[in-house]
């Protein structure tokens, strides 16, 4: 984040004059003014800025460690907004189940608002007819168990291109993240408009996808002066709102054109495909989404888009490089995965397999138990006043659920910090959000409208590379499982490693 000072040293006169009264606004409002609400505990922090200058950048760790000190509910003064941060099942069970609908809304971050239309989109809408509507669309239309299997095909065939292509290099090292993530791409893009990154564009356009992507979420998740003092948004100090607004116009741009070119089309011929923009626009055109009283707009269509390129790509090949990092870094789970998959699979890699892979499946789950996908969830936001576990929670304060921290809590999982798939099997945890000791995907109304997307998506690709590949670290190097906290978590080190054929049949691998 940049300096205090050099954001005063950039301004003019009147706008210093601006940013000091704010400032001294804020002082008044939350320094000098009693308060007699008994808020939750939190370290202190200094006039102005309150808790904004000592945090540090690994937010997961550092907030779970100040937990260790100000208990399972504590509450950090981030400039203006009231933070408070949630480490105990107990009490996310009251945020996201007693008060669910308090608690449905979003704290739009100004990074958010751009990227998404204006919250136009799933992920940051307020809770409400508009968002119910959306809602309804990508979870019974666009991402039902009927629509993904009607798919089935897209997937298969963009996974024998990768395939392939890791065969090309075998005895080579391959950031495999890279690999899955150009794959996941292709595999998404198909399914909303019919088109996939071919020949020697795919790996130019997948790497700028990929650098577009992460610098989406990497912009979402930099401290930004526009949403810790709301007084000083407009001024934008830091860029962050006009660098996203670039990366926007790039993904726009493309939007646009898809849904120009399916429209010139329409009228030509009926096409025989239906992907999801073609849905999309249907509704679109018909006025109306799932809900007739909420009409779906073609800012909702470009939304939606938006929220299946960034949530559909980065997240699962995430998920995909950390198992394997963790497999690697312990051969006998890696072991136990192979002798399931050629006991159920054999020669023949089909996705209806999957429902019999239970020990892969608890590999999925333990990987999202230590490394989930989103550390603290996207932020919740009181729409009024509660208590929670004893504390007054004012409305419009920031709520965040560090489920990083309670999927290691040692009360509640044995051995936390080591990667053992076994306590996944014949248990009671899943994706459902019901147990709040687990539920990487979050709970509630606000729980991932992908769920059955990323679950279907990680485990056949696991299960191909695992299956058809051995895999070793380049001589010299160390593997590492490291973690680099982010709005998305990510690896550290990106996995470098080299595949060998580990199957004799060469149809497989082509």
């Amino acid at each position: 984040m940049v300096s205090i000072s050099t954001v005063f040293q950039n301004l003019n006169p009147i706008l210093a004059l601006c940013v000091i009264s704010t400032l001294a606004w804020y002082a008044w409002r939350y320094l000098v003014k009693p308060n007699s609400q008994k808020l939750p505990p939190g370290p202190p922090g200094l006039p102005f800025f309150g808790n904004l200058l000592s945090l540090d950048p690994e937010l997961h760790t550092y907030l779970t460690g100040l937990a260790q000190i100000y208990g399972p509910i504590m509450k950090l003064r981030l400039g203006s907004k009231l933070a408070i941060v949630i480490t105990s099942p107990a009490i996310a069970r009251e945020v996201l189940k007693d008060h669910d609908i308090v608690f449905a809304n979003r704290d739009v971050p100004a990074a958010g608002r751009v990227a998404t239309y204006g919250g136009s989109d799933i992920a940051w809408n307020p809770y409400g007819p508009e968002w119910r509507m959306l809602r309804k669309v990508c979870v019974l239309k666009m991402l039902s168990n009927t629509t993904l299997d009607s798919v089935y095909d897209l997937r298969r065939n963009e996974m024998r291109k990768m395939v392939a292509y890791l065969q090309e290099r075998v005895g080579r090292p391959v950031k495999v993240g890279e690999q899955v993530f150009l794959t996941l791409l292709n595999v998404i893009t198909n399914m909303m408009w019919g088109e996939a990154v071919e020949g020697a564009e795919r790996e130019r356009l997948g790497a700028e996808f990929r650098e577009l992507v992460a610098e989406m979420t990497q912009l979402l998740g930099k401290p930004n002066v526009s949403d810790f003092f709301p007084g000083l948004a407009g001024l934008d100090l830091q860029g962050v709102e006009k660098e996203m607004r670039g990366l926007v116009c790039r993904f726009d741009g493309i939007f646009e054109k898809m849904i120009g070119e399916r429209r010139r089309v329409k009228g030509e011929e009926e096409r025989k495909e239906k992907d999801f923009l073609q849905f999309l626009l249907n509704l679109e055109e018909e006025g109306s989404g799932a809900d007739s009283k909420t009409p779906l707009t073609i800012t909702h269509v470009k939304a939606l888009l938006m929220d299946m390129v960034t949530g559909g790509t980065d997240t699962s090949s995430n998920t995909i490089e950390f198992a394997i990092a963790e497999m690697m870094h312990k051969p006998e789970v890696m072991m136990r995965v192979k002798e399931e998959l050629e006991f159920v699979v054999g020669t023949d890699n089909k996705e209806s397999h999957i429902p019999k892979l239970s020990y892969l499946q608890a590999v999925m789950k333990e990987t999202l138990r230590l490394h989930p996908v989103l550390p603290l969830l996207i932020p919740h936001s009181p729409s009024e006043t509660t208590i929670v576990g004893g504390y007054t929670i004012p409305k419009g304060s920031r709520m965040f659920l560090n489920v990083w921290a309670i999927h290691r809590n040692p009360s509640s999982w044995e051995k936390p910090l080591e990667f053992d798939p076994t306590r996944f099997l014949n248990a009671k945890w899943d994706y459902s959000g019901n147990d709040f000791n687990y539920f990487p995907f979050g709970s509630g109304r606000r729980i991932c409208a992908g769920i059955a997307m990323a679950e279907r998506t990680v485990l056949y690709f696991l299960a191909i590379l695992m299956h058809l590949f051995d895999w070793t670290i380049p001589q010299g190097q160390k593997l590492d499982v490291s973690e680099k906290f982010g709005i998305v978590l990510k690896k550290k080190v990106p996995l470098v490693v080299i595949p060998t054929q580990r199957l004799s049949n060469p149809n497989l691998y082509h």
